[in-house]
């Protein structure tokens, strides 16, 4: 059951209008908070959909990865080859308060749609371009999907390093970079908005997932400049009877009930521990000590003892296990979306405001479904409008999802 909030809540974003240009990961995920908070974000996408729509996990067609990162949106489905179609977008845009769009630089230009341009339009837009290495540079141009990115970094390498026993990264499919890129250029976005109340004037906000993973590598970077003689502790699993567990004794405080609830002499005795400083530079060897005891347990009873004793420590999940945790599921963290092949659990924005909703919207749009209506309310189309625009191949002719205008 979702938290109670003491004073009625509202959306803090209500009546802004977002142009979401993006596709993959990156962009549809920064226009989802967007929806989240309560803007109306127009997903413009292709005639035939977001090529996101046909990846897996799928359900009778419908993808659950897509809807996840669109879940809340209204879709327009324009053929952006078409000079009408360009025209359209322009009259959007100076309906609009933010522009999203993460193709390579350079792109929105050459269809007529670029920063300046739109901004010379509307000079309130806040107009937001997400790329692997940024609007400007050498690299500019570069194709980046994430993984690219990953390994350009030095991220790849630094978990390698950490992890030991290999001199090659190992491989992965957790996009840290595009869900960092998102969150930076969300928060960029607002920032841009907050500065337009004392301004009037919207402006270009540049986000590079090159640039936001390198602000993930917070000690890494410093470490590259002044390396340090003793390696920094990495925190791997120790061995229950039946799993692993992760036990992290950080402080002294920690490593006091750590030696009080395991018994173990050698915590106590052995100088290598009797220092924060010599902990950590001896982790990997208080951890064989400690694993003596944990190894005669079972993963349960090992953190429930440890939790009681008031050490830091944890099982190792699954992802999915997350779905039934009550501590999850009691803060209103996964919300329900539901699209054509009906309804899934979807997670929820990871921060909650007494005075605002944050939360998945639900509906996941089906291509172009919302056409004729965005069109009247932000355009004030007449039917003999929309019956032109469909004519001239705008929507992509009879191939448009809602096939005739109304």
């Amino acid at each position: 059951m979702a938290p109670v909030s003491a004073a009625p809540r509202g959306d803090a974003l209500a009546g802004y209008r977002v142009l979401d240009f993006s596709i993959m990961l990156a962009g549809p995920y920064c226009a989802r908070l967007f929806a989240d908070m309560g803007a109306e974000v127009l997903k413009i996408e292709p005639p035939e959909g977001d090529d996101m729509r046909q990846r897996a996990p799928l359900r009778e067609g419908e993808s659950a990865y897509f809807g996840q990162l669109n879940a809340g949106k209204r879709s327009l489905a324009l053929d952006l080859k078409r000079p009408e179609a360009i025209a359209l977008v322009r009259r959007l845009v100076a309906e609009a308060d933010v522009l999203i769009e993460n193709f390579r630089p350079g792109v929105m230009t050459r269809l007529g749609l670029g920063q300046e341009a739109m901004r010379a339009l509307n000079p309130r837009l806040v107009y937001c371009s997400i790329s692997g290495y940024g609007q400007s540079g050498p690299a500019a141009e570069r194709a980046a999907y994430a993984m690219i990115v990953h390994a350009a970094s030095g991220f790849d390498r630094t978990l390698a390093r950490y992890a030991g026993g290999s001199d090659r990264p190992a491989p992965g499919a957790v996009f840290v970079a595009d869900v960092l890129g998102a969150i930076f250029a969300y928060g960029a976005i607002q920032t841009a908005l907050l500065q337009r109340v004392k301004s009037g004037e919207g402006q270009h906000v540049d986000v590079s997932l090159m640039d936001s993973m390198l602000n993930l590598l917070v000690y890494e970077l410093q470490e590259a400049q002044f390396p340090v003689a003793t390696p920094r502790p990495t925190y791997g699993p120790v061995r229950a009877a039946d799993g692993d567990l992760l036990v992290a004794p950080l402080t002294a405080r920690n490593f006091a009930a750590l030696c009080e609830v395991t018994g173990l002499p050698e915590l106590r005795q052995d100088p290598r521990f009797a220092t924060l400083a010599g902990r950590s530079a001896n982790w990997a060897a208080l951890m064989a000590v400690v694993e003596r005891w944990t190894a005669t347990r079972s993963v349960a009873d090992g953190v429930a003892a440890l939790e009681a004793a008031g050490v830091p420590c944890s099982a190792y999940g699954e992802p999915g296990d997350a779905l039934a945790d009550p501590h999850l599921v009691g803060r209103g963290l996964f919300g329900r979306i539901h699209d054509a092949a009906g309804d899934f659990t979807g997670v929820n924005p990871p921060w909650r405001m007494s005075g605002s909703a944050a939360e998945l919207r639900g509906r996941v749009p089906a291509i172009g479904a919302d056409r004729d209506d965005v069109l009247r309310e932000w355009l004030s189309a007449r039917p003999d409008e929309i019956a032109g625009w469909y004519e001239a191949g705008v929507f992509g002719g009879a191939a448009s999802a809602r096939g005739e205008p109304s």
